[in-house]
This record gives structure tokens, sequence and C-alpha cells, in this order.
């Protein structure tokens, strides 16, 4: 070989030149980027830059931050596993496993990561939905631009292929980096081939099925008719999606049952199909007979979604494309479905002109602008998967899988559905990015107005939310009628059910709309919130309003006087949520506003004077 070898390794040294050889070598040029190259990066910044996703339009960082942190979960379950497979002697006390877990629970195991795959690509799909497809300002702008609209497309189409192998990539590259020295594989190639395959085609199959679901809808309705169903849609697949993640616990209790006696369900739930090319790939012809066929089934569902795929978006592209070119798209006339109650809500609960405005600001802000519906479209979608994962039990009964509905499951859904609503109206109601408008607030009531104007204008948000979360828990209590035991039919059990909802939804909405001082759908962006803290605050306030209302129910059932206690202390606290609440806002008046352009921190750090 003589030295050749060595000198791949070797450093060269750099050359010096004099100033009269660079001269002669002319200007560096600098190649220019393609044109598809720019569209490439365009559409990709609005991933991360879009309404919905940035109301302020910096909102990159967070989205890599929501990105990276897609990998935790796996890496920390993939952490907390090495103690399941490295059992210490004696530990925990009275157990007698020795060496590695049974089968089962490796593969179930197993199952999580591909279930974790499916469910977050498909999440996060479904986040992405708006711009998966052409908009007005990618019409109007690139329209007039000497671009080729084959371009344009073929551009599109590779922004939506890197967005989703780099989510994909994200999700679940963490997990693999520990897997080995957690759980042992006695085959290190086959373990780590069958997880990356596996979970690759979970994620895929997930962002392909939401892709070609919206694809398909928009192909044959079209854009008028997509419309009224969209949001609907996304609602669906957002509870399909964390439904799956939710029942994860009872899914993998009924897993043995299914593929070890190769039972016909496990042909019809795709998460299944992953997990059997997880195992085919680890015990090759040795594993169970039901794994080869998941695997061919999991392999033709894939290459199928991805040429429904292939054939649906072209044509939806076109027909979204010449919609938005001739507008006509149309809107539902929110006004004619709340035509019949305007004359009663304006004269009992709605009575004040200010409070009156707001009230219908409010519902048409909501109703016009995307970004709102979105929100409540996820909170919408998280909080029916909470609700079913709850009064849903499943177990195998002679090799039958069979379901109930749990009484206290229903018991804590009451409080559970009245929260969800709650909170997501607030977060659409104070998100910043729509206060332009807000002008004709300030010159119509001042900034601040004044301290009556204020009160009535920030109670038409609380009455709206109320309202809204009344009429949705309602509507679950009546369809909880049909599904409860007999032990909650009783004139009791619904006498405390109707309280508990009507409590549930005035005391959250005093909580949550305590320290609000801005009027509805007008916020101004304000500091970074810690995503954190956020995320914190969700897990500390929701597990203990279901306690509340789990507990509360059977408490009031006992006795009338129960009841009329809890009807009670539900008034008083609610008179002094609205008291303190005024404090608040009288508090916030007498503040002297800021200028415009002017941030709160660091110029005040913080500080108003």
């Amino acid at each position: 070989m003589g030295d050749g070898f060595q000198r791949i390794f070797e450093r060269d040294d750099p050359v010096v030149m004099s100033l009269a050889v660079q001269a002669a070598m002319g200007p560096v040029v600098q190649r220019e980027p393609s044109q598809i190259s720019h569209l490439v990066r365009l559409f990709l910044e609005r991933f991360f830059n879009h309404e919905t996703a940035s109301p302020d339009g910096d909102a990159k960082a967070r989205m890599i931050l929501i990105a990276m942190a897609a990998g935790l979960p796996g890496f920390v379950v993939a952490i907390y596993l090495w103690p399941v497979y490295h059992r210490l002697p004696n530990w925990p006390p009275h157990s007698t496993q020795v060496g590695p877990p049974p089968y089962w629970v490796q593969v179930n195991h197993h199952f999580f990561f591909v279930m974790y795959s499916f469910v977050t690509m498909g999440l996060a799909t479904v986040f992405e939905w708006d711009m998966l497809f052409p908009d007005q300002l990618d019409v109007s702008v690139l329209g007039t631009l000497p671009i080729a609209s084959m371009r344009t497309f073929l551009a599109r189409v590779a922004a939506i292929c890197v967005f989703t192998l780099a989510f994909l990539f994200d999700a679940n590259i963490l997990a693999p980096l520990v897997l080995p020295a957690a759980t042992d594989p006695p085959s290190l190639f086959p373990f780590l081939a069958g997880h990356v395959l596996s979970v690759a085609a979970a994620g895929l199959f997930a962002a392909l099925l939401v892709l070609a679901t919206q694809s398909a809808l928009l192909a044959v309705f079209g854009e008028r008719w997509f419309r009224r169903f969209s949001f609907a849609a996304q609602g669906a697949l957002v509870t399909g999606f964390l439904l799956l993640l939710l029942l994860f616990p009872v899914l993998s209790g009924v897993t043995p049952a299914i593929l070890g006696s190769a039972h016909r369900y496990a042909l019809w739930f795709p998460p299944f199909w992953f997990i059997g090319i997880y195992q085919h790939v680890l015990e090759g012809s040795a594993g169970n007979p039901i794994y080869s066929t998941l695997t061919r089934f999991g392999c033709v569902a894939l290459l199928g979604v991805g040429a429904c795929t292939i054939l649906a978006y072209p044509l939806a592209y076109l027909r979204r494309v010449r919609a938005l070119v001739e507008a006509s798209a149309s809107r539902s006339k929110f006004g004619r479905i709340h035509a019949p109650w305007t004359g009663l809500l304006h004269a009992t609960l709605v009575r004040p002109p200010a409070m009156r405005a707001i009230f219908h600001f409010i519902g048409y802000t909501l109703q016009r602008v995307p970004r709102y519906q979105i929100y409540l479209v996820m909170y919408g979608g998280v909080g029916v998967s909470v609700v079913i994962a709850t009064i849903l039990r499943l177990d195998v009964v002679r090799g039958q899988i069979e379901w109930s509905i749990s009484a206290d499951g229903i018991r804590a859904a009451v409080g559970i559905i009245a929260f969800w609503v709650i909170a997501g109206l607030r977060t659409a109601f104070v998100s910043p990015g729509n206060s332009q408008g807000s002008w004709a607030l300030w010159a119509i009531h001042g900034r601040p107005p004044d301290f009556d104007t204020a009160c009535e204008e920030l109670n038409a948000a609380k009455m709206w939310v109320m309202l809204s979360a009344g009429f949705v828990t309602l509507a679950a209590l009546i369809v909880f009628r049909f599904l409860a035991p007999p032990e909650l039919l009783t004139l009791n059990a619904t006498a405390a059910q109707v309280i508990a909802g009507g409590g549930m939804c005035v005391l959250l909405t005093d909580f949550f709309f305590l320290h609000v001082t801005t009027v509805a759908c007008t916020g101004q962006p304000g500091p970074e919130s810690n995503l954190a803290f956020t995320v914190l605050r969700y897990f500390t306030f929701f597990p203990l309003v279901s306690w509340l209302s789990w507990v509360s129910q059977p408490w009031m059932e006992a006795s009338g006087l129960h009841m009329g206690l809890s009807a009670g202390g539900i008034i008083v606290l609610h008179l002094w949520l609205r008291w303190h609440h005024r404090a608040v806002i009288r508090e916030a008046v007498q503040q002297i506003p800021l200028e415009d352009g002017e941030d709160e921190f660091p110029m005040r750090l913080g500080l108003r004077y």
C-alpha cells in the first residue's frame, strides 16, 4: 500500500500565494441558489412562522424546541427501562423475576415506541394542516412573480418531505441511543434495525394518512365544501391520535391476547402492523407467524397510502389554487345560527351595550380567524380523547374484547369537559396577533377605558365562555344518559351531575380569567412565556379539577342538604372571585398605558408607573 493510505489522514498545508497571483485569479464567484431552493426555504420558513404557530411572526425557536422536545418522552422511557431489564438482588421486595422481563412485556415496550411515533407524526401533520396547501398569500404574491407553476408545486412538495422527515428524525432519534444499553438485546443489529424500521414506518404512515385524508377530501368536495368540515376533520384526527396514546396502558393489556391468538382485530389496527415489523425483523422466522402477516399488511398499507397521496395531492392542489384565484370559498353565516337566541341574551345576560358589543365581536372573530379555530380544535381534541380514555374500560374475557362504561369515569368527565373547553377558549382569547383592530376600542372608550366599561368588556368574555362551556357540558351529560350505568340514572345522581357541571363551568371561568385585563381577541404580544411552566400548570391544576368532580358527586348524591351546601359554596366562591376580578380590573385601568411600540421589558423591567 505504500504511504498512500497514510496520506488520507494527512492535512494539507495552506498554500501561500502572493497578491499578484491572487489578483490574477479574479474575484471569487459564489454560486447563486436556484429558484426552487429559494422556494423550498420560503415554504419551510412558513411551516414555522405561519399565523397559527406564530401570531407574532417569531416562532422558529419555539417550533424547534417543540420538535426536539418531541424526542424526550421516548428518550426518558428508554432510560427508565434500564432497571426493568437489570434487576437488583431482592429488589423490589418480594420480587421473583430473574433476568429480563417476560416476552409479552418486552413486546409492549417495543409497542410503546411504535405507538409514540405514530401519534407524534400524526399530530405534527395535523398542526400544519393549513400549510400543506397554498393559501391566499401564496397565490397573491408568488402568482405575480415569474415563477413556473410546476416549480412552485415541486418546491412545496419538497418542503413537505423535508419537514416530515426532519420531524420524524427529531421525534425518534434519541431513544435508539440508549435502548441497547437499557435492554441488552441478544442481537444488536436486528434489534436496532427492527426499531428504526418500525418507528419510521409508523410515523411516515401517520403523516401520509393525514395528508392523504386532506387531499382526498379537498379533491372530491372542493374548497367551498371542504372548509365547512375541515375543522371537524382536524378535531377527529387529533382525538383519534391522542386517544391511541392515552389508551396505551389498556391496549398493552390486551396485546398479548390479540397477537398471541392471532386475533382478527390485529389486522384492522394500524399500530399492530408496525409492531409486527418490529418483531418480525427482531425474531425472524422463529417468531409468531402473525408477525409476518402484520408486516405484509404494514408494507402494503404504507405503499397504498403513499399512492393515494401521490394521486390525490396534485388534484387537491389545483382545486385549492383555482378556488383562491376565483375567491369562491365561502364561510358559514354565523349570525343565522345565533339569531333566535340574540333577543333572549340581550334581555337577560348581555344587557349593557359595551358587553353586548364585545360579546358579538368575540363570536364573529372566532368564526373569521382560522388561528383561533385551530386552537379550539386542538383543545377540543385533547378533551374528547381524555374523556373517552376516562370513561371507557376494555378487557379480554374468554378471548374476546369487551368494553364497559365506568361510573367513576363519567363523574370525573364532567369536570374534564368543562376544564378543556374553558382552557381552549382562554388560550384563544388572550393569544396575541389580532390587536390591529383594537384602535376602535381605544377611540370609543379610551386607553385604558373607565372602570365600568372595562368591567362590561371583560365580563362579556367570561359570559361567552360560561355559556359555551355550559352548553357543551349539558350536551355531554345528555349523551352520558344513554351510556351511564343504572347507578348514575337516579334523580340524586342526575342532580349532582348538573350541580357539579354548572359549578365547574362558573368557577373554572372565574379562575382562568381572574387576571385577564385585555379585551378578548385583542391581546398584545408580551414577553415569551416559559413553555415548561405552562405545561406544569396544566399538569397540576387539571388532576385537581378531575378529582374534585369525581369526589364531590357521590357526596352530593347522599342527601339534599349536601346539594344545597355545594350550590351555596359555589355561589359564595363565585361572588368572591368576581369581587377579586373587579379589584384586578380597577388596578389595571389606573395604570398609565404603554406608548405605541414600547415594551414592558427591559425599558421598565416589567414595572408600570
